[in-house]
């Protein structure tokens, strides 16, 4: 495994973290059962492979994610303990059957939800903090706010911002300084590129991009008729369904190709492609690989090897062309949500 990577500079206000981040919530939601070990083994190999950046959100499993990061980082070398950064959104109700009940961004919320992540984390202070989507009854400047106030006592070091237009950005940003933007993107995921992009850009801010393999599906290891359990919400995910799913993994097999020609994995040459936006662009854009075992973690880590040149990413254009997904990648309850803040 790749025992080091390369670091990049969330925006003009963050911290350096790895060139990678491991976003930590399949190994404890939505996705289907996950090994305890192996999540924490695969927690403890990122972190060895120079991997920084552990993002989670204390809705994930209802506060199961951040305990599970708790416990890698209390059972890791003090060396790589030290060197985590920690990425957290907050604000998402959830209710014992596991339903989501909507998003709280007021001021004393954000500071009751900060106080429970510190205890199950075991720190003392959180690195990123984001509202994982608007609360669409409170103005961003309240939340955000908030979350200055938190940083103003050290109890957290930079503010995030996750799955927001252009306009909220702005608002955010004159606000307080806003390290990074998370958000969905990938190749078949590229709505940010109009306005949202443009914005962060000028103003300085960062990207760190989830769902860079859209749920697997553009990993190469997602089969034609593989089928998805209760506990797995790409179940009810469009771009998953019936001819949907069918048009998107014939756009795998065409990148398939591009990547066996290269000697790489469909995930290490999606992977890459992502990476090579930031530079590009004079940016910084930070994929999160959503590994939940030590073989994919490995996998993904072998992107930071891949070099894509100018006929490289224009190949893989054609065989993945903007807007060429079937099927928008969270159900229609969702999608209006986002329209709406958008």
């Amino acid at each position: 495994m790749t025992t080091t990577t390369p670091t990049r500079t969330l925006g003009t206000t963050g911290p350096q973290v790895s060139a990678l981040g491991l976003g930590c919530m399949g190994m404890s939601a939505l996705y289907g059962d996950a090994d305890r070990a192996e999540s924490i083994a695969t927690i403890h190999a990122a972190l060895e492979a120079g991997v920084t950046l552990l993002d989670t959100g204390d809705f994930y499993g209802m506060g199961h994610n951040e305990l599970l990061i708790g416990e890698a980082l209390r059972t890791a070398p003090a060396a790589r303990r030290e060197q985590a950064l920690t990425s957290v959104k907050f604000g998402a109700l959830r209710d014992p059957d596991g339903g989501w009940s909507g998003y709280d961004g007021r001021p004393a919320a954000v500071k009751n939800f900060a106080a429970y992540s510190l205890q199950r984390l075991g720190t003392d202070h959180i690195d990123i903090y984001r509202i994982a989507r608007v609360d669409p009854g409170v103005p961003v400047e309240e939340t955000v706010g908030a979350i200055a106030e938190l940083v103003e006592k050290g109890y957290v070091r930079h503010i995030g911002l996750s799955e927001v237009g252009a306009e909220t950005i702005r608002r955010a940003a004159a606000t307080a300084p806003i390290t990074d933007l998370q958000i969905e993107y990938s190749l078949i995921s590229r709505g940010i590129e109009d306005e949202i992009l443009p914005t962060t850009r000028e103003l300085g801010i960062a990207v760190t991009a989830y769902a860079v393999l859209s749920r697997g599906l553009i990993s190469g290891h997602f089969t034609r008729d593989r089928q998805l359990g209760a506990g797995d919400f790409r179940a009810s995910s469009p771009r998953f369904q019936g001819e949907n799913l069918q048009h998107n993994l014939d756009m795998v097999d065409a990148l398939r190709k591009i990547a066996e020609q290269k000697g790489v994995s469909v995930a290490q040459i999606a992977i890459a492609w992502v990476l090579a936006q930031g530079p590009r662009h004079d940016t910084d854009i930070v994929p999160l690989v959503g590994a939940r075992r030590r073989d994919r973690l490995t996998e993904a880590l072998g992107a930071l090897d891949v070099t894509l040149d100018a006929a490289d990413l224009a190949a893989i254009e054609g065989a993945v062309p903007a807007d060429a997904a079937a099927g928008d990648r969270y159900p229609a309850a969702q999608m209006a949500h986002l329209d709406s803040e958008r």
